[in-house]
């Protein structure tokens, strides 16, 4: 419609209204709003409907006043778009004016395969959807407004190279080396002469005495050592006795003791203990004045200056860690604080309930801060150190069998691609085909662009087959012959 069209049309309204209005011996209402709004709507780009001036959701293809005289509002073409899709009638169709983007088609609002060249409604009472003309390409891109994109909030971040870092996480708890354990436990029968002042959880060195023990057979032994050298510096021969130094070796006499012995030639009453490492007491079970039989345990010493951390691994993770690998271990008794250690075994057996392995971890504790069974949680770097093109996370449309992403054409055109995907970690994903570096790809929305994608192709793929079914039809007679 013309904009001198409008323009009469408004001046015809105004009159009209103010006829009737004389006519019932009525003041005449105020109709200066509805020629304004009709000339600013002929002047500016042509309505394409007009809406109820309070917001309610009532809509008409003609200009309209309210029941208490006020103009409904025009509504053009790129306010529709920033507005959303408005509730039109079924009885209504609005004709294209000059500059005014061209409907082709209204498609159903839930999605399905059904499309109607004019305006209608679903079974639930539900508007159909116009498709203007650009918005269905045949690249498999979708073209959103500048209104929609943002409503919907679309974001878009260039692909580019990046160092995925994928943490494997477990927990476990802080366990003594075995291999630095020391047993004190006698050979022979002995008695406790005296115990020094050492309890469990004192820290001992290497050669501190722990007690005083008496023991027939470690008397006779050394006894017979000390004649056997006595004699033979006698003699003038090198003063050694193999056999009977070997036989106090066999009883465990603290090598110190002995050299002691070849140096005094005495045979001592009772045989000072000595620690035989440095560490700390976890067992103390010589009492004095005890006796003490062959294999009973006196003392129990353990080197806690290095410690493991035995976690367990999700069997999922097993197959992206190895031995050697470093790890950071959080001890939950020491918030912020962090321990650095490697893998040194992967014990080679699943437990079936947890469906976890064992891994052994090995931790400096200097300070001694670790103590054995204590919570820890082991964080294991699995990333690789050369940079990937990655993408955001949240970036991915995951089916199951395809992994697509949203390319950003500009201009509000969005291709989807799909991809192949690697590593994961930090909220980044790599990714090994299907892009480049710079590519515009969708970090928000995506599943709203996926919706209009997944909509417009099938209503693509019915309209074919409703225009390949048409031909068909249109080859045959009423009698069904051609």
């Amino acid at each position: 419609m013309s904009p001198l069209t409008w323009a009469g049309a408004a001046a015809a309204i105004a009159a009209a209204a103010g006829v009737a209005w004389i006519g019932h011996g009525l003041p005449p209402r105020p109709v200066t709003a509805a020629i304004v709004s009709a000339a600013h709507g002929a002047e500016s780009a042509a309505p394409i409907y007009y809406r109820d001036p309070d917001g309610k959701p009532l809509y008409s293809a003609t200009p309209k006043q309210t029941p208490d005289g006020r103009a409904y509002l025009p509504v053009a073409a790129d306010d529709d778009a920033g507005a959303g899709e408005p509730e039109r009638s079924t009885d209504i169709s609005v004709p294209a004016a000059k500059g005014e983007r061209k409907i082709k088609y209204y498609r159903n609002p839930m999605g399905l395969p059904d499309t109607s060249p004019v305006p209608k409604k679903d079974s639930m009472g539900m508007d159909y959807i116009a498709v203007y003309d650009g918005e269905d390409s045949d690249d498999g891109s979708i073209t959103l407004s500048s209104g929609k994109i943002q409503r919907t909030g679309v974001k878009s971040e260039a692909a580019q190279m990046r160092r995925i870092r994928t943490l494997v996480r477990a927990p476990g708890t802080i366990q003594l080396d075995e291999r630095r354990v020391s047993v004190i436990a006698m050979r022979a029968e002995s008695y406790v002469q005296g115990v020094a002042d050492v309890t469990t959880g004192s820290r001992v060195t290497k050669g501190q005495p722990l007690m005083e023990i008496y023991s027939p057979a470690i008397s006779s032994a050394a006894a017979e050592y000390v004649a056997t050298i006595t004699s033979r510096a006698i003699a003038g021969l090198e003063p050694y006795g193999r056999g009977s130094r070997q036989r106090l070796t066999n009883l465990d006499v603290p090598e110190p003791v002995i050299a002691e012995m070849e140096k005094s030639r005495t045979v001592p009453i009772a045989i000072q203990w000595l620690s035989p490492r440095d560490g700390i007491v976890l067992q103390r079970a010589a009492i004095e004045g005890m006796r003490a039989q062959p294999g009973d345990v006196l003392f129990r010493i353990a080197d806690v200056s290095t410690v493991w951390a035995l976690v367990d691994v999700a069997e999922r993770d097993l197959g992206s860690i190895g031995v050697d690998q470093k790890v950071t271990v959080h001890a939950r008794s020491y918030p912020g604080r962090s321990f650095a250690g490697q893998i040194s075994v992967i014990y080679p057996q699943v437990n079936k309930e947890t469906r976890t392995a064992r891994v052994r971890i090995e931790l400096q504790n200097a300070d001694l801060a670790l103590l054995p069974d204590m919570y820890v949680d082991a964080e294991i770097d699995t990333g690789n150190a050369a940079p990937v093109l990655a993408v955001a996370d949240n970036s991915i449309l995951d089916t199951g069998s395809r992994q697509t992403v949203l390319l950003d054409r500009g201009n509000g055109r969005f291709e989807p691609r799909e991809v192949k995907l690697g590593r994961r970690g930090e909220g980044y994903v790599e990714i090994r085909d299907g892009i480049a570096e710079g590519d515009a790809v969708v970090t928000s929305a995506t599943f709203l662009i996926d919706a209009e994608s997944n909509l417009k192709a099938a209503i693509k793929g019915f309209a074919e087959a409703g225009t390949k079914q048409a031909a068909g039809e249109g080859g045959m007679t009423d009698g069904g012959k051609p």
